[in-house]
């Protein structure tokens, strides 16, 4: 198996660099799969865990070449500390290049080189070796994108900022906030308590043009579609993610899932959190 990848595009580190801290808030352990036109960061929770999937494609990197377990089984998982990508990548903001490869030093590691610039001239490199365990293929399906059903709606999301705020507040009022959406653009975060009631509401945000098409002609627009979820886990998301996404999606399945998506270029982040 080999693995050798590189990052030249200064607004590609800077993505690259969002996303390693972005998994490594949302999840101590990740696996990084290795696919011919991706890497995406696998979760590792038990089914029916909150849990986080990430890809990058292949488009970020001017240099990627891999050969997987097998011609017909053609990639690699890489179990890791996710904390340990981040903190390698890190200071690689100002970098001319990042290079990931797949190693064996002693035991299989992730080798990340971090190219800097010196004097005129002359470049330095930092190098850091990040242990990994290579997982046989009998363990691959663990890994695999977790499966969303059609969601009954889809509402794109109002400011990142804005629902960090309002998730912080409703945090320390109780421990679950209703998230409710419906196919005109709006969206609700409730709470409640015997104390206390807080709503908050968002109208005019807009529905994916797919969720409009697939709504059947019985399907009211304006009802509202609900979950109700563990407020420590929405806001968990809200702090740890760092991208700045150019499409923000909610999806949600009635009393089941809460399914977020964010989108930058050819990176993408999605959260699951299932009711609670």
């Amino acid at each position: 198996m080999k693995f050798r990848a590189k990052i030249t595009s200064k607004s590609f580190l800077e993505l690259f660099i969002q996303v390693s801290g972005t998994v490594a808030k949302l999840a101590k352990v990740c696996v990084l799969r290795v696919c011919p036109d991706r890497l995406s960061f696998c979760p590792t929770g038990l089914p029916g865990e909150t849990q986080l999937w990430g890809e990058v494609r292949r488009g970020v990197f001017r240099h990627f070449c891999m050969e997987g377990f097998s011609k017909e089984f053609n990639e690699i998982y890489l179990e890791l500390m996710s904390e340990h990508l981040a903190r390698a990548v890190r200071n690689a903001g100002n970098a001319l290049s990042l290079k990931l490869q797949l190693t064996n030093k002693l035991r299989p590691c992730l080798t990340v080189v971090i190219e800097l610039a010196s004097c005129p001239g002359h470049t330095r490199a930092m190098v850091h070796d990040l242990p990994v365990k290579v997982l046989p293929r009998k363990w691959w399906k663990e890994c695999t994108e977790p499966q969303v059903l059609a969601c009954d709606v889809s509402v794109y999301l109002p400011s990142l900022k804005t629902l960090k705020n309002i998730v912080e507040r409703m945090a320390n009022v109780g421990d679950r906030v209703l998230v409710e959406a419906n196919l005109n653009g709006k969206m609700n975060l409730s709470i409640e308590t015997d104390v206390v009631a807080i709503k908050s509401y968002f109208k005019n945000l807009g529905n994916p043009p797919k969720a409009v098409l697939d709504m059947t002609q019985d399907k009211d627009p304006e009802k509202m579609v609900q979950v109700r979820v563990d407020n420590r886990k929405l806001l968990l998301f809200f702090e740890g993610q760092q991208i700045n996404p150019t499409m923000a999606l909610c999806n949600i399945l009635s009393s089941t899932l809460l399914h977020l998506v964010l989108v930058h270029d050819d990176i993408s982040l999605q959260y699951f959190i299932p009711a609670s």
